[in-house]
């Protein structure tokens, strides 16, 4: 295989360690746990792995270890990083007895299902150190929910001598990894399940868990992108560029890139759900920046959209939970032929209120707000062109503002949508470290005997030498939440809090940001030189930590 001059030379990477990883480690137990909400629902539901103790990887005595074959999946959509953490796997494995072995499940869970792996050999990870993409063994999205899934996994296992199982992936993943850890502890056969945070979105942290890998390379490619667009609005001097990104349940990815690059908008889905705002009120405050610009010769400028912003007005959120129920396995509107058809059927269904809104839709997006639901029953947002929408109605506003001779500019936009352009880019310095360690804590989590743990590396905005590795019981992370019309134990998402650091940061400097250009124009990432340069964390992740960036 032919390679870049960039992807031999990240090949020969090494991985910088926390010190407690570099040696003989034992495992440090500390406070019993409780799930964040709805304690008695989880405890009943997992009484096997609930209450747990927080673990902590700290430097220990020699001690001999037997080999043991471990099994690896990838789950979810992609994450730059995703390869290192495999790596990091294989290499403690092989450190704490050359005789362990590392098999992969082709194509995310349902690998595990059918029975399809391959041995993960050194040439097989040596190809693939640093590198991004999910395409050592492919990704995908089947839910470990029934008990025949769970028991065609105990046959694989049996017959490789597997003894744990390593779930890469989101909420929604780890949640599957704990309940196939509660599984097979009441079954008693002896397969321990530890999960990895995923998710280039950012929504899964806690108090333990201070970001998931990822994040950190798909924020700086996307503010690479937009900061690119800005010094060409700034050359032109004559667009709009609305810039939809990715992130469907929170708005960390817009967040961060706000901070990267300071663009004239951002939006925060999270403030819109908290002030009540409608629809026209996100497109009054759009407008008025663009007119208040326009005074200044400014007709140009640019708009960071969360993907998910759609789900956060309230009355359309209310509509979405209604269409969400309605449609959940519901076989009659699944056979109706015509959009028509589709439509009367919805609006018949739906309450008055709901009603209402969903008429006064464009028919485009009341369409894609009754497509196929994505496989925990939701909408699928990334199908909503919400900077279409919006870049459409702030026209027909700027329009008739300019029939009234109140707005003298010129508006012509342009539309775009961040997304899989940062879902497997070569991970950052920070991204190929981190999963790395995290790599090497599952190693020690699966000698160690545990199972129901997430690996974990904390303190991350110190040099990775200070970084603390250990495990968090995942039913700590639990809540439960409506999913397909039923109550089910989830992994609580993380929101930005507005009165979080990242956010008042933001709030604090947008005015400034909107009405003048200070753009930054962040470029794109940095492997080789100074430190302050090619390590730094997100901004996002030193803000919470009370550090300056």
């Amino acid at each position: 295989m032919q390679k870049s001059p960039l992807q031999i030379a990240r090949g020969n990477y090494q991985p910088k360690l926390p010190v407690a990883l570099k040696g003989n480690v034992r495992v440090k137990e500390g406070a019993a746990t409780e799930s964040v909400a709805d304690q008695k629902e989880i405890k009943a539901l997992f009484p096997h792995t609930y209450g747990l103790p927080i673990l902590e990887l700290v430097s220990g005595e020699e001690a001999a270890c037997p080999a043991v074959n471990v099994g690896v999946i990838l789950s979810g959509g992609q994450a730059p990083g995703g390869h290192n953490v495999i790596c990091g796997l294989f290499d403690g494995l092989k450190k704490l007895n050359k005789d362990s072995k590392l098999y992969g499940f082709l194509g995310g869970p349902s690998g595990l299902i059918e029975h399809q792996y391959i041995e993960l050999t050194a040439e097989v990870i040596d190809e693939y150190r640093n590198t991004g993409g999910f395409d050592i063994i492919g990704s995908g999205r089947t839910k470990l929910e029934e008990t025949w899934q769970f028991d065609k996994g105990i046959e694989i296992c049996q017959k490789l001598n597997i003894k744990a199982i390593v779930i890469i992936g989101g909420d929604d993943s780890n949640t599957n990894a704990c309940v196939l850890a509660e599984y097979y502890l009441q079954k008693g056969c002896g397969i321990q399940v530890i999960g990895c945070p995923k998710t280039i979105d950012g929504d899964l942290k806690n108090s333990m868990i201070e970001t998931s890998f990822g994040f950190d390379t798909a924020c700086k490619v996307y503010s690479e992108l937009i900061g690119n667009i800005q010094r060409d609005a700034n050359s032109a001097k004559k667009y709009w560029h609305f810039i939809r990104l990715m992130g469907r349940s929170a708005s960390h990815i817009a967040l961060e890139c706000a901070l990267q690059s300071q663009p004239n908008i951002c939006l925060i889905s999270e403030e819109v759900e908290a002030k009540n705002q409608t629809l026209n009120d996100i497109v009054d405050y759009i407008v008025n920046i663009i007119v208040e610009r326009s005074e200044a010769g400014l007709n140009f400028g640019t708009a960071l959209i969360p993907e998910g912003i759609i789900e956060f007005i309230p009355a359309m959120k209310r509509l979405i939970r209604e269409l969400n129920d309605m449609l959940a396995n519901n076989e009659e509107f699944a056979q109706m032929g015509t959009d028509d058809e589709k439509r009367q059927y919805v609006k018949g269904m739906l309450s008055p209120e709901s009603r209402e809104l969903y008429r006064s839709l464009p028919k485009g997006i009341a369409r894609q707000l009754t497509m196929d639901r994505d496989p925990h029953g939701n909408v699928q947002v990334s199908l909503i062109e919400t900077e279409k929408l919006l870049i459409e109605m702030v026209a027909k506003k700027l329009a008739m503002l300019k029939g009234e001779g109140k707005y003298k500019g010129k508006f012509s936009a342009h539309n775009h949508f961040f997304g899989y352009e940062g879902r497997c880019a070569t991970p950052s310095n920070f991204d190929a470290d981190y999963c790395y360690a995290l790599g090497i804590t599952a190693t020690h989590l699966i000698a160690a005997g545990k199972t129901g743990y997430m690996a974990l590396v904390r303190n991350l905005t110190a040099p990775a030498a200070e970084w603390i590795a250990g495990g968090v019981p995942i039913t700590m992370m639990m809540n439960m939440e409506k999913r397909n019309g039923k109550m089910k134990p989830v992994i609580q998402k993380a929101l930005v809090e507005l009165d979080g650091a990242p956010f008042k940061y933001f709030a604090a400097h947008r005015d400034k940001w909107a009405k003048t250009n200070q753009y930054i124009y962040p470029g794109p990432i940095q492997y080789y030189g100074p430190s302050e340069v090619c390590d730094q964390p997100t901004h996002t992740l030193m803000l919470e930590k009370g550090k300056k960036f």
